[in-house]
């Protein structure tokens, strides 16, 4: 405290000018309108570059969370874009409540991936106490990206699309034909599209999208675009190459399918297997 009157004592001239200059600015802007109009717009500009600096750095430090909703609000609307795009099919209404209903999805963001391997796995932070479960498709907006292979309680790893013991039951749409996709073990933006026959009639750049046969995806989920198209000699199938629609160098969220119905259709076509 001796040290705190010391130094006021010390600087007091300039202490009383400081505080002099201080009173005569603030008589001069209270009492001439140009000056306080002046100061106002000067103070408020200060003030609002302050404010914005600071909720810039708090909206960087939430944008987790924000990615967090987004990704939720996202697996929502991918929900119900899946349900409305299922296929009208003969006796069906597809705006029936039992396909409004029939799938889940959810948001999981992806921890791990490769795409430099043979057989590539991605792995994201769901597991069985979200709900996932082995089998379920797995997708993003842009297209497929693979099948959930094993669980844990908090993560799953799921089978890429770049892995070479996969196929994918599509249909070139526009034309109705049917194949597989395979992974040749090449690039990650290519895969083949195979059993294709010869005789039909296809074109570069014909989008291929998943065929719902298999319950793992729902009908029409894009896959790729046909970018080359050949055949050897007397073969019964095209050469045919895709370019995948999804990117494998660059996922950081996905969607999770939950085909409510899937347990239903299994074991109907089990006992038919077994007849």
């Amino acid at each position: 405290m001796q040290r705190l009157f010391l130094f006021l004592y010390q600087y007091r001239a300039f202490i009383l000018f400081v505080f002099l200059e201080a009173l005569c600015a603030w008589l001069i802007i209270q009492n001439n309108q140009y000056q306080s109009a002046a100061f106002f717009n000067s103070s408020n500009r200060y003030a609002a570059s302050v404010l914005k600096a600071s909720n810039d750095i708090s909206d960087y430090f939430s944008l987790k969370q924000v990615n967090n909703q987004l990704a939720e609000e996202n697996a929502i609307l991918r929900q119900k874009i899946t349900n409305l795009e299922v296929p009208r099919n003969a006796g069906l209404n597809y705006l029936d409540s039992g396909f409004l209903e029939q799938y889940d999805i959810v948001d999981a963001k992806v921890i791990n991936n490769s795409i430099n391997r043979t057989n590539n796995y991605i792995t994201v932070d769901r597991g069985s106490l979200d709900g996932i479960k082995p089998g379920m498709g797995v997708v993003t907006r842009a297209g497929v990206v693979g099948k959930v292979k094993s669980v844990s309680n908090h993560f799953a790893t799921i089978i890429s699309v770049l892995h070479t013991d996969g196929y994918i039951s599509s249909v070139i749409k526009g034309s109705g034909t049917f194949g597989s996709i395979k992974w040749e073990g090449r690039d990650s933006k290519s895969a083949s599209l195979l059993f294709v026959p010869r005789h039909l009639k296809i074109d570069k750049g014909d989008t291929v999208v998943s065929s719902g046969f298999n319950s793992i995806y729902p009908y029409g989920i894009m896959i790729g675009t046909i970018n080359e198209i050949g055949i050897k000699g007397n073969a019964a199938f095209y050469d045919i190459g895709i370019e995948l629609s999804t990117d494998f160098n660059n996922l950081s969220y996905v969607y999770i399918i939950d085909n409510k119905l899937q347990q239903e259709r299994d074991s109907l076509e089990l006992k038919i297997g077994k007849q």
